[in-house]
Formats: structure tokens, C-alpha cells, sequence
């Protein structure tokens, strides 16, 4: 009787920690004030979107690529949209007034800062990329190369609710308040 004891408590850790380290693969900390930056959008997105001459156009809002990411491509489509605004939509965008680039250059930071802790995640082998999280990013990058740079550029980071909202979603409870 006490050895099927035993045993009931050995599969139950088991199951735990093996619960645990599928979550953990799921998901890579992001501490980041996810708020912070929607504020810091929400005071330029009006300004950014009046820039917007392809209306009809989107590159990340209907796009039923994000909504399609399995949990376990979570991470690395987040570490490959977070590198995609960092090296080609800001590098891309050109703003005069220092208001708004003021704001820009706060979420590019962000970004940066996120991309470092999903690095770390990816040295640890917790971030998997696998065909489908690379065929998703792939989408998003030719939608964004059939428009002309400048205007894509617009177009991007006027949908950045789009991806703070989703980043938000899938690294909930991950992020800082």
C-alpha cells in the first residue's frame, strides 16, 4: 500500500514538471511595461495613420498570420517581428517631427530590450523556430515588400497596436505592469 503511495506521488511529480517545461518552452519571460509602449503608440497613431495613403492595405491587421501561431512558434514569430521593426520598419521610417520620433525611438527601445530577453531564451533552447513560425514571418515581410519602402514603413507602424496587442495576449502574465 505504501509503495502504490509512492508511486502515485513519483507520476505526480513527473506530470508536473513535465507540465512545466512544456510551458516554459511555450513561452520566454518578456519583462517589459507592455502598457508603456501603447500609451507611447496611442499619442502618435493618429499622426501616423493620417500618413497612410494605401487605406485598403494592411500588412499585420487582418492578417490571420498572427492569429494562427500556434503557442509553440509564439516565441520565435515575437523575436522575428521584434528584429523584422527594429531592423527595416524604424531603420525605414523617416520622421521630422521630434514628437512623434521621440515616441518611435521609445518603442524601438522597448523592442530592443525584448529582443535582448528572447535572445537569451533562444541561447537556452527555449525558443523553437520551426517551418511554420518562419513561413508566418515570411508573409508578413512580403506583404511589407509590396508597397514602397516610406509607405511601408507607415503602414507598419501604424499597426503597431496590432502587434503590441498580440504580444501582449500570447506573453500574458510574462509582462511587467
Amino acid at each position: 500500500m505504501k509503495a502504490q503511495g509512492v508511486s502515485l506521488c513519483l507520476l505526480g511529480v513527473m506530470l508536473f514538471l513535465c507540465s512545466a517545461h512544456a510551458r516554459g518552452l511555450r513561452r520566454c519571460l518578456i519583462s517589459m511595461d507592455m502598457r508603456r509602449m501603447e500609451e507611447s503608440f496611442r499619442g502618435i497613431k493618429n499622426a501616423i495613420q493620417a500618413k497612410d495613403t494605401f487605406q485598403n492595405v494592411t500588412i499585420l491587421s487582418t492578417s490571420e498570420t498572427l492569429h494562427s501561431i500556434k503557442p509553440l512558434d509564439v516565441c520565435c514569430v515575437t523575436k522575428n517581428l521584434l528584429a523584422f521593426y527594429v531592423d527595416r520598419v524604424f531603420k525605414d521610417h523617416q520622421e521630422l517631427s521630434p514628437q512623434i520620433l521621440r515616441k518611435i525611438s521609445s518603442i524601438a527601445n522597448s523592442f530592443l530590450h525584448m529582443q535582448k530577453s528572447l535572445q537569451q531564451c533562444q541561447e537556452r533552447r527555449l525558443c523553437h523556430c520551426r517551418q511554420e513560425a518562419t513561413n508566418a514571418t515570411r508573409i508578413i515581410h512580403d506583404n511589407y515588400h509590396q508597397l514602397e519602402v516610406r509607405s511601408a514603413a507607415i503602414k507598419s507602424l501604424g499597426e503597431l497596436d496590432v502587434l503590441l496587442a498580440w504580444i501582449d495576449k500570447n506573453h500574458q502574465g510574462t509582462s511587467a505592469a
